[in-house]
């Protein structure tokens, strides 16, 4: 074989892989991470007799939904993901992917998932990872994202809908306990990404995206920050009231939402309409360990 061919081989096996990991990349892995979690914890908590192996696919189309919803965002969202230190590496700014492909791909992967989710599962689920989908790119990406600073609160109903989809994939319905699932996440998500969104202003003003520390200021931004995390002592309570959940879920649980509480707090008692940027990156942090611990309480209890 010559050099040249090689060299030719090489270079293709390379643009190959690179195109590979710019596909994962467009699907958000770390947010499909924590979509089969939680959609896991849904399933596993209701104590369905439903077959394993139609719950593990189940599970991995609903996350393979929530990648085809995290690719529209990134399609629609390429002009200002292009102006954000966070977001401009990302495959459609930097050339690798191109916008029409984003959107081909995303619309593929979100009718294969919405369609084999219904025939190994249910309607119902099917239906929900559908509903959730269009929410995310249409009620939260095209519609609210640009133009209210209230957009993470109602935008975030999309990611908390997991738990439930797993709820109704092992039981073929909604009730209550899924319903306090989906109300810790609903309420954990916008002091979470306001904290994110205090020391990232910067990238946000420049693509005039109105997050509140943008719209608003960095000292009401504080107090919701705040607000919001002390929202998560009756949610957190919630679950251990309608007997969903017991003391070994309750105490921990309780004393790390003391906790958040408590460092949300110190950001909010620092300098009049200024802020500590580690306070805020420190919230943002311990806000993930949080609610994957939360979470993972839920599974000890269910199987204790």
């Amino acid at each position: 074989m010559s050099t040249k061919s090689i060299k030719q081989k090489s270079f293709t096996n390379i643009d190959i892989n690179a195109f590979l990991k710019s596909l994962i990349l467009l699907l958000k892995p770390r947010v499909m991470s924590l979509v089969i979690f939680t959609c896991a914890v849904g399933y596993i908590t209701s104590n369905s007799t439903i077959e394993t192996s139609n719950a593990i696919i189940g599970i991995i189309l609903v996350a393979i939904g929530a990648g085809a919803a995290g690719c529209l965002n990134m399609w629609y969202d390429s002009d200002i993901d292009a102006l954000m230190s966070r977001t401009c590496l990302r495959p459609i700014p930097t050339g690798k992917i191109t916008r029409n492909y984003a959107l081909i791909y995303g619309i593929a992967l979100t009718i294969v998932s919405v369609v084999l989710l219904n025939y190994f599962t249910n309607l119902l689920s099917a239906a929900l990872l559908l509903f959730t989908i269009l929410f995310y790119i249409l009620v939260y990406t095209i519609w609210l994202k640009r133009k209210t600073p209230q957009n993470i609160v109602i935008g975030g109903a999309a990611g908390a809908l997991p738990p439930i989809i797993g709820w109704s994939i092992a039981t073929n319905s909604i009730s209550l306990e899924p319903i306090s699932l989906f109300l810790i996440i609903f309420f954990w998500t916008p002091s979470h990404f306001w904290a994110l969104s205090l020391y990232k202003a910067g990238d946000y003003k420049k693509a005039k995206i109105p997050m509140l520390p943008v719209s608003d200021g960095v000292e009401k931004t504080k107090k919701y920050i705040f607000l919001y995390s002390l929202s998560m002592i009756p949610v957190i309570i919630l679950p251990y009231l309608i007997n969903f959940a017991g003391l070994s879920y309750l105490i921990p649980s309780i004393l790390l939402t003391f906790y958040y509480n408590y460092i949300c707090y110190e950001l909010l008692n620092y300098k009049k309409n200024k802020f500590d940027p580690k306070k805020a990156k420190k919230i943002f942090t311990y806000s993930i360990f949080y609610l994957f611990i939360v979470f993972a309480l839920f599974l000890i209890d269910s199987l204790i």
